[in-house]
């Protein structure tokens, strides 16, 4: 069961309890926002750079670029339990900036006012969907289990729709991709607040803080590249 709906607190205990949540997810959105920043400004200069676009997209070097940011996510899975919490989030930035080499390819597909209006319309749905998670009083926990399972059939249907080349297809797997990491940053955001109320203030709470971090960039990431395959106006 969350934790959070296990330890009754009260007086002076609920306001440090509070007071420590509020500064803990702070953190929290903090570092995923600067990981945004420094995703934006790669890929920005990486597409207003030719010479790098030619290096980049125009070799074999498009697959570093394409599977260097999964190399990154499988690195922080298996490294984080040795890594410290400053090690952790230098590592963090380092795959934001490696995830904005890998996006700057939209900057030569898309024009930017698709763009930034499917930025604008996933950072909204974030915030949104971020603050039902976080004030909600219903347990999300199992939420999980059906959100992962879904998650893993897209990707599949969609490595599987690469051969095929249905526009139908492709269209539906976006739809339901969208909904799905919208209910992931939900109950991505309880999962954080249980897991300070698990761990407090300790090591194990800043890393897995870093870990909330990435995972909440991750969401608003793909839900604004999918809304922009969906909306988004070709150059």
């Amino acid at each position: 069961m969350n934790p959070l709906y296990q330890t009754p607190r009260t007086g002076a205990a609920a306001a440090r309890f509070d007071e420590g949540l509020r500064q803990h997810m702070l953190g929290i959105y903090r570092n995923m926002g600067i990981g945004l920043a420094i995703t934006g400004l790669v890929a920005l200069a990486v597409a207003s750079t030719p010479a790098l676009v030619a290096l980049i997209f125009g070799t074999p070097l498009k697959w570093v670029a394409m599977f260097a940011p999964l190399a990154f996510i499988f690195f922080f899975q298996f490294r984080i339990d040795r890594m410290s919490t400053s090690g952790a989030r230098t590592a963090f930035f380092a795959f934001a900036a490696v995830m904005g080499v890998s996006m700057a390819a939209i900057f030569l597909v898309f024009t930017q006012q698709s763009i930034a209006m499917a930025f604008f319309a996933a950072s909204a749905m974030f915030l949104a969907l971020s603050l039902f998670g976080y004030t909600t009083k219903r347990d999300l926990t199992g939420l999980g289990t059906f959100l992962f399972v879904g998650l893993i059939a897209v990707v599949l249907a969609s490595i599987v729709n690469v051969f095929l080349g249905s526009t139908l297809l492709q269209t539906i797997f976006s739809v339901v991709g969208v909904g799905i990491f919208a209910g992931l940053t939900a109950w991505d955001t309880q999962r954080l607040k249980s897991e300070y109320a698990y761990y407090g203030r300790s090591e194990a709470a800043d890393k897995l803080a870093i870990m909330g971090a990435l995972s909440l960039y991750l969401n608003l990431i793909n839900m604004f590249q999918l809304l922009l395959n969906l909306t988004g106006e070709r150059e």
